[in-house]
Formats: C-alpha cells, sequence, structure tokens
C-alpha cells in the first residue's frame, strides 16, 4: 500500500505561482511512476502531469506546459508540483496519484486526498 499526502494549495492571484507536494509513505514509493491531475466543479478528473519513478521523463498536458514542472525527491519520498503563471482556469483540487504515467486516471492505483489549488482574476 501507497498513502499519499498532497499540501501546498492554496488562493493565489493570477500570474503568481505555488509548488504542491505529494508526501508518500508505506511500500517503496521510489520505484513507483506518479502524476498529478485535476478537478474542477462539474468536469471530469483530467490528466496535469506525471514522472518516472526515477525522474528521467516527465510528460504534461498541453495546457499547462511551460508553466507547470513536476520532479521528484526519492531520498523524501516526495513528488513536487511547481505552478508557475498560473490562470483562473488552473483553479481546481489537485491530486497526487501513484502507479502510472498515463494520462487515465483508471490507470493509477493510489491517489491522494486532494489539494485546492483557487486562482483570482
Amino acid at each position: 500500500q501507497v498513502h499519499l499526502v498532497e499540501s501546498g494549495g492554496g488562493l493565489v492571484q493570477t500570474g503568481g505561482s505555488l509548488r504542491l507536494s505529494c508526501a508518500a509513505s508505506g511500500r517503496s514509493f521510489s520505484s513507483i511512476d506518479s502524476g498529478w491531475f485535476r478537478q474542477a466543479p462539474g468536469k471530469e478528473r483530467e490528466f496535469v502531469a506525471a514522472i518516472f519513478w526515477n525522474g528521467t521523463r516527465t510528460y504534461y498536458a498541453d495546457s499547462v506546459k511551460g508553466r507547470f514542472t513536476i520532479s521528484r525527491d526519492n531520498a523524501e519520498n516526495t513528488v513536487y508540483l511547481q505552478m508557475n503563471s498560473l490562470k483562473p482556469e488552473d483553479a481546481a483540487q489537485y491530486y497526487c496519484a501513484a502507479g502510472s504515467t498515463g494520462t487515465d486516471p483508471r490507470d493509477y492505483k493510489y491517489w491522494g486526498q486532494g489539494t485546492q489549488v483557487t486562482v483570482s482574476s
């Protein structure tokens, strides 16, 4: 089992930055691919970014490419999502997930409880 806990969400103005963290515990998280998803009210959960277990490859949704950066520190069992140049449309509940680098939420076995990101215009 892998237990994931997100943090770092909050309220930010348009153009601002936030860094989300996902702290993992349980089985060897450092050997598991991970990703970030988000879900706005009334919308489906959508892929944001993913990273190989060893950090050698990353993937991004087109909507965040060039603005968001996913990274991980396996010594700390933590995955990060650095979000820059935030837009109102980035506002959502952000979820950390583990078990894949796919874009379909069904590919992932483990999920955190989410952290809210609000972007004011």
